[in-house]
């Protein structure tokens, strides 16, 4: 009959490992929260894409 040792007293590689094998996978999903920008907002990076833009059209 094979004893049972609590998970506290096992290693911390076979600590890791139950755990590990617990945890479950995103199956490719990115677990960071989106949000969308508001469109009332100032955006300096997309003043300056735009304004490049208009630029390099008139040459």
């Amino acid at each position: 009959m094979n004893k049972l040792t609590p998970l506290k007293k096992q290693a911390k590689r076979a600590q890791r490992a139950f755990y590990t094998k617990q945890r479950g996978s995103w199956n490719g999903l990115c677990p960071v929260t989106k949000r969308i920008e508001s469109g009332k907002t100032y955006c300096r990076a997309k003043s300056k894409r735009e304004l490049l833009r208009d630029t390099n059209k008139g040459v």
